[in-house]
């Protein structure tokens, strides 16, 4: 989701500001190579993360059946292939991201999505930008938010990230364009001029990553040792061949710590566009993923010094085209309220605010008098929303259809999950696919892998009275100035066809306990 993060304000902000200043070159400070280092030596084998954004089992499948994926049809014949890891919700990068490095949902590690309502700051926290927030709204907080309070002050700092985990361990570990990296180590941020001055932004922000820490051109510990993508045409480095270039040389070089997670954001944006059908983002993946085994020499010894590990982390729904009608456009459920727009502040007199996730979005209650079971039932009578959920009086409330059918549940209990979790559940169970077995005391899913705990994770991730949506397959919800993708791709919601993403794993027998994303973390601190 970088495409919606920073990197278009940023660009925004380059085509009105400087482009007739004279290039500045940041003095570069970083240590990491020095320190990045494997000191557990050459015949140890290091862990390699691959996180290709949007990567779908489908596009997989498709594309070595036509026999135009080699690279993934080689690691997969040479290891473990999973079709159905279970991501986090809601399915956008930012709240994945914080799941699988810290191995818990957003109940424990408090980042909700990409936009979330603050009840302490009381404004709306969106590391998403697009160009009427921007001009709405200033470029200050979205910058601020995204470079300095997701991982300094929103991340729980009371939840220990692997980064810092492997770092207690006397582990190396290393973070390339990883939107989620806080670690033990300083690092320094260095912020363009072109966008430092039309900004509050210091030159430097101090933060803390892992050994080796790379963030496209703002933090590049390669700088004048070898040029790398990092331009303004080039999302400032935040691209694969920014990525796999970092990797490759840190493998030449050995140079490799122990854990290395390297981020690959270009697929998201090419299936956001086209759908996802699309399979060229794919077949480039696959040549990166080439290099990145060549590194080595060739393929067969690179799975010979390491663990290779590669998965998506969301999936993405076909979104309709526009007379189909595939924009559910969230304040016109709530004409009588009135709403907090973008770009002003909450007063005594706001009732609503909304942050959309595309296919979810929290809807806060803020002052009404208004219950949230009230609210609700305004949303289930669009047959084109999936369901809403609310949290109320220790018990978690879905709706669907209408009429209004309703399933409550609560952790704890005598139904036992496939994960080991016990709950309660009343009422109508059809509304989230579980299937209840009452003589064995089993719980499973349909098409809502984990619905209990991943619903239960976003309702408990942070303060406030507010509603969870989600929209059915094929559509999108939207605020007034929110992105839509009709005709492309989207996620965000519950359902499997976003939840569910593929999982590549060589180089060791070894398998995740639970195939969920939060279970990824033991995983690869187990191999050490």
């Amino acid at each position: 989701m970088w495409k919606k993060t920073i990197l278009t304000i940023i660009l925004i902000l380059a085509m009105f500001t400087c482009f007739g200043c004279q290039r500045q070159e940041a003095k570069h400070k970083e240590q990491d190579l020095v320190h990045v280092k494997s000191s557990k030596g050459e015949q140890t084998k290091k862990v390699i993360y691959v996180m290709v954004d949007s990567l779908m089992a489908q596009a997989i499948d498709r594309g070595i059946q036509q026999k135009e994926l080699p690279t993934f049809k080689f690691l997969i014949d040479n290891g473990q292939y999973h079709k159905d890891l279970v991501s986090s919700f809601p399915t956008m990068s930012v709240t994945i991201d914080s799941s699988l490095i810290t191995g818990v949902y957003p109940d424990h590690h408090r980042v909700p999505g990409l936009v979330w309502y603050s009840a302490d700051d009381k404004k709306v926290i969106n590391y998403s930008v697009g160009p009427k927030e921007a001009i709405q709204q200033g470029v200050d907080p979205f910058l601020f938010d995204a470079l300095v309070n997701l991982n300094g002050k929103h991340l729980n700092q009371h939840q220990p990230t692997i980064f810092e985990d492997l770092s207690r361990k006397g582990l190396k570990a290393g973070s390339i364009n990883g939107l989620i990296y806080r670690g033990t180590k300083e690092h320094t941020l260095s912020i363009p001029p072109w966008i430092e001055v039309p900004t509050s932004l210091p030159k430097e922000i101090q933060v803390k990553g892992p050994d080796y820490m790379a963030l496209g051109s703002l933090t590049n510990p390669l700088k004048g040792t070898k040029k790398l993508p990092d331009g303004v045409t080039r999302r400032i480095g935040i691209n694969n061949q920014f990525s796999l270039e970092t990797a490759n040389y840190l493998i030449t070089e050995n140079k490799l710590p122990d854990f290395l997670y390297v981020y690959l954001p270009d697929l998201d944006q090419k299936l956001h566009k086209h759908g996802p059908s699309e399979l060229k983002g794919v077949k480039e993946v696959d040549n990166q993923l080439h290099s990145l085994l060549q590194s080595f020499g060739s393929p067969e010894e690179a799975l010979k010094k390491a663990v290779f590990i590669i998965s998506g982390d969301s999936g993405m729904t076909q979104i309709l085209s526009e007379p189909e009608n595939s924009k559910i456009d969230l304040p016109s459920f709530f004409k009588d309220y009135e709403i907090l727009r973008t770009g002003e502040t909450v007063t005594d007199d706001t009732e609503v605010a909304f942050a959309v996730n595309e296919t979810m979005a929290y809807v806060y209650k803020l002052n009404t008098d208004k219950s949230l079971r009230d609210m609700a039932h305004l949303l289930v009578t669009d047959p084109r929303i999936d369901f809403v959920s609310w949290k109320e009086k220790g018990w978690i409330h879905a709706v669907k259809g209408d009429p209004a059918k309703e399933v409550l549940y609560k952790a704890g209990g005598k139904l036992v999950d496939p994960y080991k979790q016990n709950w309660t559940v009343k009422q109508n169970s059809n509304v989230l696919d579980l299937k209840i077995n009452t003589l064995n005391k089993s719980l499973t899913y349909g098409q809502y892998p984990d619905a209990l705990q991943r619903l239960y994770g976003a309702l408990h991730s942070h303060a406030g009275e507010f509603l969870v949506v989600t929209a059915k397959p094929g559509y999108e919800l939207a605020d007034r100035s929110s992105t839509t993708h009709a005709g492309g791709g989207g996620h965000g919601s519950l359902h499997q066809e976003e939840s569910l993403v593929p999982l590549i794993i060589t180089g060791t027998n070894k398998k995740p306990q639970y195939l969920r994303i939060v279970d990824l973390k033991s995983f690869i601190t187990s191999l050490f």
